[in-house]
């Protein structure tokens, strides 16, 4: 059983004793804390709620109305929806704020609370701690029986966000339907299997095979839409001489792209593509976490705009989108940021924008593929002993690589002529990540285990 406390939201594992999984009293706590939360912002009593397709999304979602409720506030629910679309109606309903019942990418057993403020966007991590105090000091007073909220379940924003997509300047709707692409996708039982085949129709897009299409939150695979986890899809991709394969997550808010020969687009790529076809037609700057391929630094210099790198968390790549006025954005795991849309990652207007890309290139998934530089990013972790001193092994490394670049502004970051390696370490267990990119595979595995190497050295 899992209970995990951080700025994104309250994530767990289903079940078990309250404080150590996520039990409905630690449901109605952390809903009850951040709906204190929200009426100590404002008279504002509107909070917008959607789920993602898991199984214990409709139990966790009476819940929150009825704590919600029970402190007076007007809850909107969008029931089976999917991250961006709740933050899209956040905004267009004037909501003091939202919450998506979502465990993203974990398996089957996990649910969240993802907490929005009345932008749509992340809490930020000032806001969570305020949270997270409440919750513990139980700070809450619910409202007498005259004062009780409303509940009204919304379906029509499905239509609205796909109507949002559809009249964003560079998606090219005619240029899509030109193409005739023939599409399958892997929507994982959750929401993407109502989401995605629903736009990929207003795209003009009518040969769509759809994988694990049943909304039943029993995952077919691990739902990480990574090439180990997107067989299937693949091989169907292959068998049906399909254009291109669609992978999303279960709450619809990372993007990947299988070619037309079965292989990975590659996650890293789909911002470097977006970005590529936005960069053409507006000139600006661009932001990616530290984690994410040089690929978009090379794109971006190449359209005469800026890259700039942000700390990871999608909070923080929205702060530095904002500060220079970065035109695209996201993280290298598939999150696309249109910040004249909204500034969170959406699959949808990522689907919308990489066919028009694809369209207008006249080429086959594949060759557009082979136009960028090559990068290949090796993941690594390593576990941490008992009472170790990461500070400490930072430090040492620092000393070690003091010639190179160094960024601390995530956990370290060293830059070697074209290749790098970040080193940073886990909200939720004691293990330190350890990403190298180079244009060879074999030296970024070579650079990952150099410094896991010196990691090991200075721990002992």
């Amino acid at each position: 059983m899992a209970l995990i406390k951080s700025i994104s939201g309250i994530r767990g594992t289903i079940g078990g004793k309250p404080g150590e999984g996520l039990s409905p009293l630690d449901v109605v706590k952390f809903t009850a804390a951040y709906g204190t939360w929200l009426t100590q912002q404002s008279d504002n009593k509107k909070v917008v709620i959607g789920r993602d397709g898991r199984i214990s999304g409709e139990m966790v979602k009476q819940l929150v109305v009825a704590t919600l409720n029970g402190l007076g506030l007007d809850v909107v629910d969008l029931d089976l929806s999917t991250t961006p679309t709740v933050e899209i109606a956040v905004k267009m309903e004037n909501a003091a704020g939202g919450i998506i019942l979502t465990a993203s990418h974990n398996p089957k057993e996990w649910n969240a609370l993802k907490l929005l403020n009345s932008e749509g966007e992340f809490i930020s991590g000032e806001e969570g701690a305020l949270l997270l105090g409440i919750a513990e000091r139980e700070e809450f007073v619910f409202a007498d029986v005259s004062k009780l909220g409303t509940y009204t379940k919304d379906d029509s924003y499905l239509q609205k966000h796909i109507d949002l997509v559809l009249n964003y300047p560079l998606v090219d709707v005619p240029a899509i339907k030109a193409r005739n692409f023939k599409v399958v996708l892997d929507a994982v039982n959750s929401t993407g299997a109502i989401y995605i085949p629903a736009l990929l129709k207003a795209l003009g897009v009518d040969d769509v095979t759809v994988l694990f299409d049943e909304v039943n939150g029993k995952f077919s695979h691990n739902p990480e839409p990574l090439p180990e986890n997107l067989t299937a899809l693949s091989n169907e991709v292959n068998k049906s001489n399909a254009d291109l394969g669609i992978a999303v997550d279960p709450d619809v808010d990372r993007l990947c792209f299988v070619c037309e020969d079965g292989s990975m687009f590659g996650e890293e790529y789909t911002l470097v593509a977006v970005a590529d076809y936005i960069l053409k037609t507006r000139k600006g700057n661009t932001v990616s976490n530290l984690s994410s391929t040089q690929a978009l630094k090379d794109i971006t210099l190449k359209n005469g705009g800026e890259y700039h790198p942000s700390p990871v968390g999608e909070v923080n790549v929205v702060r530095k989108m904002k500060e220079v006025n970065a035109v695209i954005g996201g993280e290298g795991n598939g999150g696309i940021i249109v910040p004249d849309l909204h500034y969170g990652r959406d699959a949808l207007i990522g689907i919308g924008l990489f066919l028009s890309h694809l369209a207008h290139s006249k080429k086959n998934l594949k060759a557009l593929r082979n136009s960028y530089p090559d990068y290949f990013i090796s993941k690594n972790k390593i576990e941490l002993d008992k009472g170790v001193d990461v500070k400490d092994i930072f430090e040492k490394i620092k000393g070690k690589y003091k010639n190179q670049p160094l960024n601390i502004e995530d956990g370290l970051k060293i830059e070697f002529e074209k290749d790098w390696v970040h080193l940073r370490t886990s909200n939720t267990e004691p293990i330190i990540r350890i990403y190298a990119e180079s244009q060879n595979e074999t030296t970024a595995d070579n650079i990952a285990k150099r410094i896991m190497q010196d990691i090991r050295e200075f721990m002992h």
